[in-house]
């Protein structure tokens, strides 16, 4: 079984409309969207709902009336205003950092799992789709993250997938890093923009620090073709294939309106080219 992570430096780089063309493309394999804090692969995907889970990440604080005096050293230390004079704790405030629970002299407080969000297992007619939902305010994201692929890996050896296509998330924090760890490729979709050479470079460093091989896609690469050579001028120097060149087209937009895959929405040159990052994949996994 071989993991393929798509990823991009930032968002709004077309990350995840090249997950949905190759969940089209790709045959025996099980989707994953790892980008928990915005899911939306699932827009494309169109899933049937399996299964929901709770997903319980952290910990809130919460104040016993009954043994609470009102000495108000809780609300001293709280860096974060969680304490109202009532003392009642705001759970959106409340980081779950336990300095209220350890200085309270009267015992009072008390730290309880928290919700923060639901995962799900669903059918989707390119196959199973693993994602999730975390919550408003939520943190834990990479703990989810590593929670959706376990159970992405548990259904490809249960039905003998041999592919775990992975929509990761933007940038470069803990849950990217989480989504890369053990993964066989990455794939990164950048645009020819001054934060997009700017953010590939800082994912590219990611994955060579955990040792990830690296392939790059750039996407509306003819929009500015002074920034697409620098990058492709960038991937030469650290030996990264630039393994496709996706065009500028509005049927693009088009596509997402419909909630369709792009390659199953024209056999035009977006289309071809995301055919050959797939046939390039798959010459890198097999």
């Amino acid at each position: 079984m071989k993991e393929v992570t798509i990823l991009s430096g930032k968002g709004g780089t077309g990350k995840t409309s090249v997950a949905a063309s190759l969940a089209s493309l790709a045959k025996n394999k099980v989707m994953v969207d790892c980008d928990v804090d915005a899911a939306d692969l699932y827009l494309l995907l169109k899933p049937t709902f399996r299964q929901k889970q709770e997903f319980r990440g952290g910990e809130k604080a919460v104040i016993s009336e009954d043994k609470c005096t009102g000495c108000g050293l809780c609300r001293e230390v709280c860096r974060f205003e969680a304490i109202s004079s009532e003392y009642k704790i705001d759970p959106i405030s409340c980081d779950g950092c336990r300095f209220c629970y350890n200085i309270c002299p009267a015992d009072a407080i008390t730290m309880q799992q928290s919700l923060s969000g639901h995962w799900f297992t669903s059918e989707t007619r390119y196959g199973p789709l693993v994602h999730a939902r975390l919550g408003v305010a939520q943190e834990n994201s990479g703990k989810l993250v590593a929670l959706v692929r376990q159970e992405a890996k548990h259904i490809a050896e249960q039905r003998g997938l041999d592919y775990i296509i992975s929509d990761g998330p933007p940038g470069t924090g803990c849950p990217v890093i989480s989504s890369l760890s053990g993964v066989s490729l990455a794939v990164i979709v950048t645009e020819p923009t001054l934060s997009g050479i700017h953010d590939l470079k800082r994912v590219i460093g990611v994955c060579q620090h955990f040792a990830v091989p690296v392939i790059v896609c750039i996407n509306k690469y003819d929009i500015n073709s002074e920034n697409s050579h620098q990058i492709e001028n960038y991937c030469q120097t650290q030996n990264i294939e630039v393994a496709a060149r996706i065009p500028f087209d509005t049927l693009v937009t088009r596509a997402l309106v419909r909630r369709i895959p792009v390659v199953e929405y024209s056999r035009n040159r977006v289309g071809r080219e995301i055919e050959k990052l797939w046939q390039v994949v798959t010459g890198y996994l097999n």
